[in-house]
């Protein structure tokens, strides 16, 4: 996936979403559409980073999530659009996905109850407590059901490394933190006892340690296709990496990882 495409927008931008983040739903060259998070202020290229980490390392961790792409978002385009933004730096788009629904506490009890789903939860909780992803909580699943396809979709990575802290080393999640505490886990967790899902957590780490190292083997590609106009520091980004990829914030991520879970069970082994 470190070969992102680069698009072009092809039409004025008609919708803007009520979310933090304030993106825009793009035409692009591809003839499809994206929802795009763009440059609001020099600040913001760190989040876009982290949007591009995050959605890489997904896919290494077979992980689904919507197609990124770079878009240029042309000035003509920005017509209708208010929010301030920098012109001439690529957004962050992820292909829209039709056929879904978006995980609210509302809709997550309508969500199939598979031994799928149950599988994609833990490894999506697993991803974020070693990516010390803090924007999926319980009031906030970041999570889409594709109606068709009958699984989960995870979106939005702006909020891993601790919400983009690069200052400083990362920290590890709390259980409050975590999907593990969102009604769809605990909806889940009605339905399979409490042994159960400790076998299929357990059955994680088998593949766990790969993964880790396979993302770690494209951190140089991601490093070296870092869009120029987002001025990134790659001493900055390279020292969070060291971070990420060290043996004790692995070993430490796996164990809180399970410590969570017991302690949002209640299990006892």
């Amino acid at each position: 996936m470190c070969k992102v495409q680069y698009l072009t927008s092809i039409k004025n931008i008609d919708i803007q979403y009520n979310t933090g983040d304030s993106p825009v739903l793009v035409l692009c060259s591809d003839r499809k559409s994206y929802i795009c998070k763009y440059m609001r202020s020099s600040n913001s290229a760190y989040k876009l980073l982290n949007e591009y980490i995050g959605a890489t390392f997904a896919d290494t961790w077979e992980i689904i999530s919507p197609k990124l792409c770079f878009v240029i978002i042309k000035a003509e385009h920005w017509a209708n659009i208010n929010t301030p933004h920098l012109l001439n730096s690529p957004s962050v788009g992820y292909e829209k996905i039709e056929n879904v629904v978006d995980i609210t506490p509302y809709s997550s009890k309508d969500i199939p109850q598979t031994e799928d789903t149950l599988t994609d939860i833990l490894k999506i909780a697993l991803f974020d407590f070693w990516i010390a992803n803090e924007d999926r909580t319980c009031n906030n699943a970041n999570l889409l059901y594709n109606t068709i396809a009958k699984r989960l979709i995870s979106i939005d990575y702006g909020g891993i490394f601790n919400t983009a802290t690069f200052d400083y080393d990362m920290s590890q999640l709390t259980s409050t933190d975590s999907i593990l505490c969102a009604d769809i886990f605990l909806n889940m967790a009605k339905q399979y006892n409490n042994e159960y899902i400790f076998e299929k957590a357990n059955l994680l780490k088998e593949t766990y340690y790969q993964k880790v190292q396979e993302c770690q083997k494209e951190t140089s590609k991601i490093i070296n296709s870092l869009p120029a106009e987002w001025k990134i520091s790659t001493s900055t980004v390279e020292n969070k990496f060291h971070n990420l990829f060290s043996s004790d914030w692995t070993e430490q991520t796996w164990h809180n990882y399970i410590d969570c879970l017991k302690e949002i069970l209640q299990y006892e082994q």
